[in-house]
Order: C-alpha cells, then structure tokens, then sequence
C-alpha cells in the first residue's frame, strides 16, 4: 500500500497519541507519566546542556553611560548596547543586558528595538540586572528604590528579558540594623510579586558581603515559583566559597561566572570552573551561565574565557 506524506503523518501521530509517546522528529520516545512534573527541571543525568552568555558588565568601562550618566570610555575601544548584542552573536553566546549601560532617555520603543535586534541576530536576551538596595530604613529613598526596581521589570517585558538579577543589600547594614533584613525581604516579596504576574524571574544576588546563610534566609521567607537566587561564583569571600556556592546552588535560578575569586585577606586567584560546573550538576542546575568578567582588557580576554566556561559547562 502506497503512503503519500499527509497520510503518514496523520497514522503516525494518532499511533503515537495511542501508546502515550512524544514524537521528536519521526521517532517516537516514551515518557512515564508519573515521572515528570511540568514546571520541575528535568533530573536525566545528560541533560546538564547550560545555555552560556555573556554580561554587559564585563565591558564596563567601554560603555558611553553608567547608571543614567555619561561616562568617557576606556581608552580607544567604545561600545554601545547594540554593538555589545553584536559582539555575543559574533562569539556565540547569549547576552545579560545589564541595565546600568543603557542611555538614560530610552523608552517602550528604544527596549523593543533591542528586543528585534537581539532576534535578528539570533542572540539569546538572558536577563538583565539591576543596582538597587533594599537593608536601608523605610521612607522615600527606599519607596523609589521599589519603584525603580518595577520600572525595571517592565522594561524587562519589553526587551523580552526572562530574569532580572536583584541585589537584597549590604551585609554591613544588615550588621548595623538587624531589622532591615525584614524591610529587604518585604521590598523583594512585593517586587516579585509585581515581576511573577508578567512573567519575570528575579534572583536575588549574593551581593554586598552576603553570605549563603543570608541569601537561602530570603529564599525560605519568599515563597514565590518566580524567585531565587542569582548565584555569583565570585562574590563569596570566605575560606570555603565552594561550600556556600554548594549551599545555595539547590535555589539558582540562574548562575554568574567570574574568572577569579578572593580569599578574606584580599588575594585574588583563578576559579576552579570544573569544580563550579560539578556543584551545578550535583544541584540539578540546568539554566544560563552567564559570564561576568571584571578582569583587565575585556575585548582581549573575554573570548578566551568563554571557551574555558565552554570546555568546563559543556
């Protein structure tokens, strides 16, 4: 009997609707129904495939604006949020559009000219970050960091930004006023309220000396399936940071890379990426990583680093 393409199709999906299988191309794979959960990360031991990106961040000094202000850049090499989209496509990976880097006057059709322009290019938008702080008492400054904070989420929305990287705070305000920790956790619930009805993640960052113990405090008093945390392999400094990298990894919701660390007494040495790439895993972590370089001569040195994240988080 002679099947024409239409024909074949047809027979095969309804067969495959019939035996409870998942077609993926012609082939048919079977799934146990009570062995995945929607909205769970998947747990196949080969699954472990990070998306790798790059941070606006790492060009930082190239940038003509700085957090709404007009900076001189670096020497002789500058570098617009256009061009940075660019430069992800030319070393293919995604891009973590940091915010501070964006002209002060963009608008809804400035965000959605960046939006179309990172598609065209075939550039993944990560995320974006903000530098808010919220460990400072109630009153007006605190009130416009909140609504920053949610102007910041829609712009997410029109760029097409999945997640926003948020600070909590400082550790040392938190020292001198224990009760901001609640006041930071009542900003980030309200803010995460305002990010899950349109569809943003927010990961909190272990930012501003906070260790593992602080940011897994914010994790368990927010209990929201569009929040967690931001984890930055550079930003513990203590004599273990693998272990507190270790201790929040089951949180991440997405992952910043820094090529060095720093012990307490101020020396920087190399990451060990392989063994952050091992903790991932372990965790059942299956989303970006994203490169944050803060080294010398990013333009030289930020492509030799991503092929080390890609021999590493492969």
């Amino acid at each position: 009997m002679a099947f024409d393409r239409r024909t074949f199709l047809k027979t095969a999906s309804v067969n495959a609707i019939g035996t409870g299988a998942i077609l993926i191309g012609s082939l048919p794979k079977q799934r146990a129904p009570d062995s995945f959960v929607y909205g769970e990360p998947l747990k196949d031991d080969d699954r472990h495939r990070y998306r790798l990106a790059s941070a606006a961040y790492s060009f930082r000094p190239h940038f003509g604006f700085f957090k709404g202000k007009v900076q001189e850049p670096k020497g002789d090499r500058s570098i617009n949020m256009f061009e940075f989209i660019d430069y992800c496509a030319e070393h293919g990976c995604g891009a973590e559009l940091t915010s501070y880097f964006f002209p002060p006057d963009a608008d809804k059709a400035y965000f959605q000219r960046i939006k179309r322009y990172a598609f065209r290019n075939g550039v993944p938008i990560v995320g974006t970050a903000i530098g808010n702080n919220f460990t400072i008492a109630k009153g007006e400054t605190l009130t416009r960091q909140i609504n920053d904070a949610k102007r910041w989420i829609d712009r997410a929305v029109q760029m097409g930004a999945p997640h926003i990287r948020f600070f909590a705070g400082k550790k040392k305000e938190l020292e001198a006023s224990p009760e901001t920790m609640a006041i930071a956790i009542e900003s980030l619930q309200d803010s995460v309220e305002y990010a899950a009805k349109a569809g943003v993640f927010i990961g909190v960052e272990n930012h501003g000396g906070l260790n593992a113990e602080d940011v897994n405090q914010i994790v368990d008093a927010i209990d929201n399936e569009w929040f967690g945390i931001s984890l930055d392999s550079g930003n513990f400094v203590s004599e273990d940071p693998y272990e507190e990298i270790a201790n929040c990894a089951p949180h991440a919701i997405n992952v910043q890379i820094k090529v060095a660390m720093k012990s307490p007494d101020g020396e920087k040495y190399d990451a060990d990426l392989d063994r952050i790439a091992e903790i991932l895993r372990n965790a059942n972590y299956g989303g970006n990583v994203v490169l944050e370089y803060e080294e010398a001569d990013p333009f030289e040195n930020v492509p030799a680093a991503m092929d080390q994240m890609r021999k590493s988080f492969s």
